[in-house]
């Protein structure tokens, strides 16, 4: 199994779904999208073994891998869709509808971020100061993990009077993948009424389909050796511009997200257990 697909524990919700229990999961034939991204599904610069295929979370991800030439490519949906199958909410009981509502408070806030070989410049101080002037209610920032153990970067969030989290480690190599990641994601955000950042980026989607209202706003910062070859920020500015600024129209973003995680997508558990060579696995009895 190619180590990305471990990231974030979505080969372990995956295994989950198709009723593999929760123990390590099998290898999967294939290459699994790992994050949204603008491109072919794959990060810039991924090694790619020929004929291998790549599991994508939607249409348009898929038809942008076919434009630049790879073939052996099918849409099953982001592995976060299938944890939302998982993890349903109670059915929307008109009597409920207002006690649920009040139980979500403030934003969970995602900055922008790093990773082992790639490092971001901006000024966490100057994005404090908007967070604090936009948002009306408490604030929960989440930092990722390399972030998150940067003692100065992290005391200047919990000095504005934020709450700071971290949902845990992605994994690198097949090592210390918290398979629990999505799991904690999910609940944090089912805790807030707004999901923020400063970049449109999975855990905006995540929120939108997960009931948060979106925003998208201040510097989006600078990604060290940043790879334009997909058109960068100014792209994604351009062609999802309903989903900047401090305010969003929450039906379009609902549809937009639905689209990007590819919800309609969403294998059943037999298709989905056939297509990552799971097929002749047993699964577990409960």
């Amino acid at each position: 199994m190619h180590h990305a697909n471990h990231f974030y524990g979505h080969a372990h919700v995956l295994a989950r779904y198709c009723g593999l229990g929760d123990g390590h999961p099998p290898r999967i034939n294939g290459y699994v999208q790992h994050g949204w991204n603008i491109g072919d599904g794959l990060a810039p610069g991924h090694p790619y073994a020929e004929f291998t295929p790549s599991l994508l979370w939607s249409e348009q991800t898929r038809r942008r891998a076919w434009s630049v030439g790879r073939r052996n490519v099918v849409t099953v949906g982001a592995p976060f869709a299938y944890l939302l199958s998982l993890r349903p909410e109670d059915p929307p009981e008109a009597e409920r509808e207002a006690e649920r509502e009040a139980e979500r408070e403030g934003t969970i806030w995602y900055p922008f971020h790093g990773w082992e070989g790639q490092h971001v410049k901006g000024d966490h101080k100057e994005l404090i100061a908007r967070i604090r002037a936009t948002e009306p209610g408490p604030v929960t920032v989440c930092l990722y993990w390399h972030e998150y153990g940067m003692r100065r970067v992290r005391r200047l969030y919990e000095n504005a009077g934020f709450r700071v989290i971290c949902h845990g480690y992605r994994g690198h190599w097949w090592k210390d993948t918290d398979p629990l990641f999505l799991d904690k994601q999910l609940t944090e955000l089912r805790r807030h009424k707004r999901v923020a950042s400063n970049r449109l980026t999975s855990a905006i989607f995540y929120g939108i389909a997960a009931g948060c209202e979106p925003a998208v706003y201040g510097d989006p910062m600078i990604l060290a050796a940043e790879d334009p070859t997909f058109g960068g920020t100014a792209r994604i500015r351009r062609q999802w511009p309903e989903l900047h600024g401090e305010s969003v129209d929450l039906p379009t973003a609902v549809e937009i997200a639905r689209a990007e995680l590819g919800t309609d997508h969403r294998c059943t558990p037999a298709e989905l257990r056939e297509l990552l060579g799971w097929a002749n696995l047993q699964e577990e009895k409960s």
